[in-house]
């Protein structure tokens, strides 16, 4: 994966060396969670559909093998509890002093924008104290368009910013106007760090449209 995305890391100094950290990143193509673990020094672990790891024959235990190996952690996201397990298996993560890795958007952009991140970033950091690394993947989508197919070989870039803290706002996680605030700003990051075009609306609405 290295010799194929020749990934250049900005930042990297800026991961705690050991405790609980989210990193939370923009989202453009489905190779951002081969790249984000590859250019870490420290195990990610981020939550993926559950249907990668439940294929059968020889191509459904390739994949699981895969998918589990890079740190993800499989959950019926599309259940009427889907966004509660996710929360609950990041906050499992943390707790246990590891790395997790969200996309706030909630879903790939549709068209290589940022959009409104989801408050659940919020809740994880409010919840566990763990501090917000943002990131951005810059390139990704041009080595593979749409998220899907085999990606091309190219040069990728991954640029992590500063941990950003919220203990200001501790005991604070049900408070809607907090939760709105915190993600905001972790979103605020991002798009610095990115250069993309901020679009004020869900990308699920987006790709309804």
């Amino acid at each position: 994966m290295r010799l194929m995305f020749r990934p250049r890391v900005e930042g990297a100094g800026n991961i705690p060396g050991d405790g609980p950290v989210i990193l939370a990143g923009n989202h453009l193509t489905f190779i951002d969670s081969i790249v984000l673990p590859i250019v870490c020094e420290r195990q990610v672990f981020f939550i993926g559909k559950d249907e990668y790891v439940t294929g059968k024959g020889l191509k459904g235990r390739l994949m699981a093998w895969f998918f589990t190996g890079v740190g993800m952690i499989p959950v019926d996201r599309d259940g009427a509890n889907g966004g509660v397990a996710a929360l609950m298996t990041g906050r499992r993560v943390l707790e246990e002093g590891n790395v997790f890795g969200i996309y706030p958007e909630g879903t790939r952009s549709p068209d290589g924008r940022l959009y409104r991140g989801r408050t659940g970033i919020a809740r994880l950091t409010l919840m566990t104290g763990a501090p917000v690394v943002p990131f951005a993947m810059i390139g990704t989508d041009k080595l593979q368009p749409g998220g899907a197919g085999i990606p091309r070989p190219g040069r990728v870039t991954v640029r992590f910013g500063e941990p950003m803290e919220f203990s200001r706002y501790e005991g604070m996680d049900r408070d809607r106007y907090v939760l709105r605030a915190v993600t905001d700003s972790v979103m605020a990051e991002v798009m610095r760090l990115s250069g993309q075009e901020y679009v004020d609306m869900y990308a699920t609405k987006a790709k309804a449209a």
